[in-house]
């Protein structure tokens, strides 16, 4: 199957932008071009190891000093080379193998070169079972990588892959022998626009401009991320002049902000819950759990009408693979209460684990849920953790807890990212034992024919919303916050792409 193909089935909706007027402020340390900025984001990377976890705060810096082999355009439309020097072909025509021709003369920060050593390297570290990636979902077909030359690649896939393009656009590349170095995870090596200048554990990353960068040089020549978990703070930071953008401004802070814009994001807060084991184990238990939940009351409530409710899949209308059938479990109480009553289930405690700070209205979106499903007889213990603590509970598939909050977001703009991680069993984040759910997974990831392909989905989605194997809740737009002398525009999968931006002056 050819890019050009790939990139149609994954075209997205246009860029949607909204922005207001205020106050001006002091917006940092900055004038015009090559100045610098502050960025307020609401968690701490728990690693700067581009391969290991799954955290937003680490992309938010990550994808300023590492780079990956595709790129795509802000709007999510097109799919291009990037360290790849071309589109990426099959060899001699076999389905399962996808040849990269390399760019040449390019060099990590510490001045190992980029080439078919670095990208071996990459792909087989990213997958061995024994570096227990938090990424896996994004690259569950690929088995192998194989150097043919010193700027071209092959990457073995198990079976036909019509997506593995789209998957080298979020792999991010390594440095062969610097990645095998104990402290990479706070040293970080890339081929990126940007070096890391100093981490301050609990308080700041500062990143200067890479004067050795192979591609166009960047306006702002230096950037600071402070990690600020509380909403109204990040706002009052902005409001004094000491942030340039704050990620997950509130809805309510929207008229506020200097600046602000959102875009119709990716991000789908939802409730793994445990069909394995516990209260949940049972299906009429997790069915109430969602007809409990007022979706409606949320996005309006809590999100300002900034999100829609999920249609009984964590997938965006966007996405290939997205289920046009589907629709939303409804608000009914009473059946709810039926159901938990059927069940046995009334006045049972069911534990919920969640986190603050990282995501848009985490914590009121959690403590919503919790009212709710007290309003029908449940008692429900919410544990909070630390970011780190929480991934480590999200991924750990040994001691499942009857429910995790997560909001899962599909940079692949494809069905097999969320549906391997969090739909099948045996994906890192996945909470059920369905044999057949695993087979439609597995059949449809490796389907060159897209309507079958579709169909698989269809099926596949199906039975995830009657079985309830998640408490479906919304979508919600990105929202941000900018003093006025920033220019940017949201891009649709969330990266802060700092070459991207510049300033405009002094305000």
């Amino acid at each position: 199957m050819k890019v050009s193909r790939v990139v149609a089935l994954l075209a997205v909706t246009a860029l949607l932008l909204a922005a207001c007027g205020g106050g001006g402020g002091k917006g940092g340390n900055a004038g015009a071009s090559g100045g610098s900025i502050t960025i307020a984001i609401g968690s701490e990377p728990t690693s700067l190891d581009p391969q290991l976890k799954d955290d937003g705060g680490e992309r938010a810096v990550n994808d300023n000093i590492y780079e990956t082999l595709m790129v795509r355009s802000p709007d999510g439309k097109q799919l291009e080379p990037g360290l790849a020097a071309g589109e990426p072909t099959h060899p001699g025509g076999k389905d399962d193998v996808w040849e990269f021709k390399l760019r040449p003369n390019v060099k990590f920060s510490n001045g190992e070169a980029f080439n078919a050593d670095a990208v071996v390297t990459s792909v087989k570290r990213i997958i061995a079972p024994s570096f227990k990636s938090e990424q896996s979902g994004f690259f569950s077909t690929i088995t192998d990588a194989r150097k043919v030359d010193d700027l071209t690649v092959d990457i073995v896939t198990k079976g036909p892959d019509p997506i593995l393009p789209s998957r080298m656009y979020w792999m991010k590349m390594v440095p062969a022998k610097a990645s095998s170095d104990s402290s990479f995870a706070s040293k970080p090596v890339g081929t990126g626009p940007y070096l890391l200048k100093e981490w301050v554990r609990g308080d700041h990353i500062t990143l200067d401009r890479n004067p050795s960068y192979w591609g166009e040089k960047p306006s702002i020549t230096t950037v600071t991320y402070k990690f600020v978990a509380e909403g109204g703070t990040r706002l009052s930071g902005l409001l004094a002049g000491d942030y340039d953008l704050v990620t997950n401004l509130l809805p309510e802070d929207v008229k506020r902000a200097p600046k602000s814009a959102h875009v119709t994001g990716q991000e789908h807060p939802m409730i793994i819950l445990n069909a394995r084991g516990g209260i949940t184990a049972d299906p009429r238990v997790r069915q109430a759990l969602n007809y409990a939940v007022n979706k409606d009351d949320i996005v309006s409530g809590i999100f300002g009408g900034l999100a829609k409710p999920d249609t009984c899949q964590i997938l965006s209308p966007s996405f290939f693979g997205y289920n046009q059938s589907l629709q939303p479990y409804p608000y009914d109480k009473a059946k709810a209460q039926s159901l938990l009553q059927q069940a046995g289930a009334t006045g049972k405690t069911i534990e919920l684990v969640g986190e603050t700070g990282r995501w848009l209205k985490d914590a009121e979106t959690i403590q919503a849920v919790q009212n709710f499903w007290q309003e029908i007889g449940l008692k429900v213990n919410v544990r909070n953790f630390q970011f780190d603590e929480y991934l480590n509970r999200l991924f750990d598939q040994k001691n499942r807890a009857d429910a995790i909050f997560v909001s899962s977001s599909n940079e692949l703009l494809d069905a097999d990212r969320q549906y391997s991680t969090y739909y099948e069993d045996g994906g890192i984040g996945s909470s059920n034992s369905d044999a057949q759910l695993k087979q439609l997974v597995d059949k449809a990831r490796t389907e060159l024919d897209e309507q079958q392909r579709q169909a698989m989905y269809n099926q596949a989605g199906k039975l995830a919303c009657d079985n309830a194997y998640f408490l479906f809740l919304v979508n919600n737009d990105d929202i941000y916050g900018m003093s006025k002398r920033l220019d940017w525009q949201p891009r649709v999968d969330a990266k802060l792409l700092l070459k991207e931006m510049s300033v405009s002056g002094n305000s």
